[in-house]
């Protein structure tokens, strides 16, 4: 939506707003006038209904104003008398327009407000109150999610649970105003959208403690996702919104104004090998020969930590799909294995950016990764990899009619760049789709950073629930140095020591209670006596 847009949605709400509560705000004895003036209103609607001002900023904060609208039309009808659940329900059910009811035809109205910030009188406003902090939470700071498949294994592991931090890079705004809280894309159980495409907001970020910088892992939507399928509904080609695309998490190894490389599967920044923490897990595809010896399975999946069984090509050769370093001197240490070495691709691969069918996911010839403000120049060699970023990313028309290059309808030979853009690879180096199937990750895209593996779960469906459950994962860090050290035991004791604390001091207050209640009531008895 364009501002003049949102403007004219702006004052539609307010007039909405003005004429279904201003003899409400006459009834509460305030000036009917007052439920016209944007902004002022909701501050005195709030004296009104008795709940603080400070509410009146949330009122314009995404996706939580919907649920704290929700909150504000029950807490008008009780204001006015009416604290039946049922009727919360119906002030809720109708959006709003139960005021209409109350502000025209309820002749009986009878305004009688009430201190109750704790809202211990309503289930409805309580349970929506309660939506909105978890929302606002979920939004601006940290997010749960899980690692569903192995594209960072070993460094993150399938059934890892997540909190992502939302602050780290500074959180970003919902840019689908109206969605269903705290699911994605999908609302679960009917399998539909979870969002509506307008009205929409532009991307912004609120500042952040840091900069996504080289070697991060973060958490970003897939720049390339479209819709497939919504439950049974065929639906191709739709184009979902940034905030709603898929989640995906990867490393983060270019960075804007890097020059970016692979060669033979390695990685070069600018010029230089790049070099990772020392908890990263990097895998390649490895071929063993043996001496014909046949190998036991159990200590090839057990011992050398592959998440998959190895596989024979041959009879003294076999293949392995993701090898740490460790696991592969561990294997050459085998008395029967001859050799094992990487398997590095060679051959061209039409599936690998930027698309011209001369690389593979080993090969890269370096290529510029572009920053906001900086200038590249535009031709047959360099609009391969820009190309994508110029129409879809930023906007523009792009037109291509032999070696002449026209961008809104101009030609040119260069172009700027608005925002800033990474190169985002798993550490699983030959079982990732990342950055090298589908490009640069663009910063309106980049959702969060790790921080946190609060649960873990073997996927295996062998293991019974409790053997499932990696322990030493439990509470550990994402990144740091050294081993992941598991803060779960920590966590546990400070766990039944709040509880232990939380059951003397209740303990402690009904006592005191009890004795305030024993004293008024001997109190009350001399008085009685007395008169």
């Amino acid at each position: 939506m364009t501002i003049l847009q949102w403007f004219i949605f702006f004052l539609v709400i307010q007039l909405l707003h003005f004429l279904g509560t201003w003899k409400l705000y006459e009834k509460a004895g305030r000036k009917p006038w007052e439920a016209a003036v944007p902004v002022y209103n909701a501050v005195v609607l709030m004296k009104i209904i008795d709940r603080p001002k400070w509410w009146t900023i949330l009122l314009f904060i995404p996706i939580i104003n919907l649920i704290l609208f929700g909150v504000i039309w029950v807490e008008i009808a009780k204001a006015f008398g009416k604290k039946e659940v049922s009727q919360a329900v119906i002030a809720v059910v109708t959006l709003g327009f139960y005021n209409f009811y109350l502000n025209y035809f309820d002749k009986n109205l009878v305004y009688t407000p009430e201190k109750n910030h704790k809202f211990k009188d309503n289930f409805v406003s309580s349970l929506l109150f309660a939506v909105v902090v978890a929302t606002f939470v979920h939004t601006y700071f940290i997010q749960p999610f899980t690692i569903p498949t192995s594209s960072l294994e070993k460094t993150l592991l399938v059934g890892d649970f997540l909190f992502v931090s939302k602050f780290h890079y500074g959180a970003r705004n919902p840019m689908t105003t109206v969605a269903v809280p705290m699911v994605h894309d999908t609302v679960p159980v009917v399998n539909t959208k979870s969002y509506l495409k307008w009205p929409s907001l532009p991307y912004f970020r609120l500042p952040g403690i840091s900069k996504l910088e080289r070697n991060d892992i973060a958490v970003f939507n897939w720049p390339v996702d479209t819709v497939r399928y919504f439950g049974d509904t065929e639906a191709h080609g739709i184009i979902k919104p940034i905030d709603k695309k898929s989640n995906y998490v990867k490393r983060t190894v270019g960075i804007p104004g890097d020059k970016f490389a692979i060669k033979d599967g390695i990685v070069y920044v600018n010029g230089e090998a790049l070099q990772y923490p020392d908890r990263t897990k990097l895998q390649y595809s490895y071929t063993a020969k043996t001496d014909g010896t046949a190998l036991d399975g159990d200590y090839i999946v057990n011992k050398l930590h592959v998440s998959d069984p190895a596989g024979y090509v041959t009879k003294d050769s076999l293949i392995f799909s993701a090898l740490t370093q460790e696991s592969v001197e561990a294997l050459k240490a085998l008395s029967a294995v001859k050799s094992v070495d990487r398997i590095i691709k060679r051959y061209p691969d039409p599936r690998v950016f930027p698309y011209t069918n001369v690389w593979n996911d080993d090969q890269m010839d370096e290529f510029y990764i572009p920053e906001k403000g900086k200038t590249v120049e535009l031709n047959a060699k360099t609009i391969p990899y820009y190309r994508q970023i110029i129409k879809d990313y930023e906007g523009n028309t792009l037109t291509e009619i032999g070696d002449e290059i026209r961008i809104n309808g101009v030609p040119t030979t260069k172009y700027t760049f608005k925002q800033d853009y990474y190169f985002m690879m798993g550490d699983n180096r030959h079982n990732s789709e990342d950055s090298r199937y589908w490009g640069f990750v663009p910063e309106d895209h980049i959702v969060g950073k790790p921080i946190f593996i609060w649960m873990s779960i073997d996927s295996n469906p062998n293991l019974k629930l409790l053997d499932k459950m990696r322990w030493d994962r439990f509470f550990t860090t994402v990144s740091g140095s050294g081993e992941p050290k598991s803060y779960f035991g920590i966590f546990i004791i400070a766990l039944l020591g709040y509880f232990t604390f939380d059951f003397f001091r209740k303990r402690k207050k009904n006592a005191r209670r009890k004795k305030t209640l024993r004293i008024k009531t001997r109190t009350t008895a001399n008085a009685v006596v007395f008169i």
